[in-house]
């Protein structure tokens, strides 16, 4: 735990008690802050009232009394309109802040110079960060990894001047973090999402842009307009920017030469990594997340084969490409993650030869957007309410059947599959629906994948550790 010791002695009002809501407020009273807690839901008060915490409803609370409140990034700070919580905070001037402003306080206060690595973007977020961490962490350095990923922040280690802190944080966490200042920041990329909490895409974009604004470094993936503009903005202001792209030469930073990863100085390239034969950050997306790392941890002073050395040991993310086993030329992989067509693109943009599962509760406009992918798919395996409309889409364009069940259609994908005679093959869990269907969540159903995979006779399991 990080003991908020930067209000110690003040009064803090914090609302939303799920899981990093304790946590925040476990660190506050740590700290030595006086902390009066409230949330929606009757049972988790409760829960909080039984752990120690001081609950009450902040309707009736003096808020002049307050010197902060402590919001969880779960509920609405601005939009559709703000919770009601947010009114009484600024009717009475007191400062709206979430976990991680209270981490970079405690930062600031404790040990500036901790390397801190922020990562946020719309897409790839989780993976840059435990690929950063990794890289990190196999280097032999200190490394605490959380945020939106794993751990809540407020729960890592105290910092400490050579402890580096790797943190995914998303648009809420930023929006209620006016302080932030990474060591280095990075943005991947920016397409519309949460404009429902945001109300329009210039809202969005503006609060992702705080993360690097505040960097010492902003790293910053260029390959969409959006990303582009707040590099030049950066610029321009006398920021420190290095760009990255997925797929475009750069005059000055790192981009993607197929497998390679190259910088570039005034125009003169050097390969400062490669991809080849790393099996988890396989694709041109993953690529980008590569780039981040590399970008970030060169930053933060690891060198050239420390980063290499951890790029080929990083095990990928389970649910997310997620290599689970192999039996001669068939690689079954787990991308359950995958609850909708954006989603699950960059998984059939990776491989040539693909027996695809898909389906499950299917979301507003089907697979449509992956047609560009059929001619990939000897054969697609659906699953769940989406398969009628998943096989109508599919057409006379994919070979298919409807197998109802997950297990049948591991059981029939793979059989399928060992008969191909191509260099190699891929079973793929790549659901584009969501799993609500059948499966509690998408990781349930990646499990029950991963099972069913390694359940085949033959097949040896990759990553057992999971």
């Amino acid at each position: 735990m990080i003991p908020a010791a930067s209000f110690a002695g003040k009064r803090v009002s914090l609302f939303g008690l799920g899981g990093s809501g304790i946590a925040t407020a476990r660190a506050l009273i740590a700290g030595g802050a006086d902390v009066l807690a409230w949330d929606d839901n009757p049972d988790s008060v409760a829960k909080a009232a039984a752990s120690g915490i001081a609950t009450g409803d902040l309707r009736g609370a003096d808020w002049a009394k307050f010197s902060a409140f402590v919001l969880s990034p779960g509920v609405p700070l601005t939009h559709p309109k703000p919770h009601w919580t947010v009114e009484l905070a600024r009717g009475s001037g007191v400062e709206i802040i979430g976990d991680i402003e209270l981490f970079c306080r405690e930062r600031m206060l404790a040990a500036p110079a901790a390397p801190f690595i922020a990562i946020t973007g719309t897409n790839g977020k989780s993976t840059t960060t435990a690929l950063t961490a990794h890289i990190l962490t196999a280097a032999g350095r200190d490394t605490q990894m959380g945020g939106n990923i794993g751990r809540a922040v407020m729960t890592l280690d105290p910092p400490e001047p050579n402890r580096h802190y790797v943190v995914e944080c998303s648009s809420y966490q930023i929006d209620l973090a006016p302080s932030i200042n990474p060591t280095a920041g990075i943005l991947l990329n920016l397409t519309p999402d949460h404009l429902d909490r945001h109300g329009t895409m210039q809202h969005y974009a503006s609060i992702k842009e705080r993360l690097v604004a505040g960097s010492e470094t902003a790293i910053i993936g260029i390959d969409d307009s959006w990303c582009a503009q707040i590099a030049e903005r950066l610029e321009r202001a006398g920021r420190h920017v290095i760009r990255i792209s997925k797929r475009l030469p750069l005059t000055d930073g790192y981009f993607a030469d197929g497998s390679n990863l190259m910088e570039a100085v005034h125009g003169r390239y050097s390969r400062v990594a490669f991809l080849q034969g790393i099996g988890s950050l396989r694709g041109q997306h993953n690529a980008q997340n590569a780039l981040a790392a590399v970008a970030a941890c060169l930053k933060v002073g690891l060198d050239l084969g420390e980063i290499q050395s951890g790029l080929e040991s990083f095990p990928g993310l389970a649910h997310r490409m997620e290599q689970v086993g192999r039996k001669d030329h068939v690689l079954f992989v787990n991308d359950s993650k995958a609850t909708n067509a954006d989603a699950a693109a960059p998984a059939l943009s990776s491989f040539p030869r693909i027996y695809w599962i898909a389906g499950g509760l299917p979301k507003e406009g089907g697979i449509e957007p992956l047609r560009g992918f059929f001619p990939r798919i000897a054969k697609a395996y659906l699953i769940g309410e989406a398969a009628p409309a998943f096989s109508a889409t599919l057409g006379e364009a994919v070979p298919y059947e409807i197998s109802g069940t997950l297990a049948a259609a591991v059981e029939h994908a793979a059989h399928d599959a060992a008969q191909d005679d191509s260099s190699e093959v891929v079973v793929l869990l790549s659901p584009a629906c969501a799993s609500f269907d059948q499966f509690k969540n998408f990781e349930v159903r990646g499990e029950a994948f991963r099972q069913a995979a390694n359940a085949i006779e033959g097949v040896k399991p990759i990553g057992g550790a999971r």
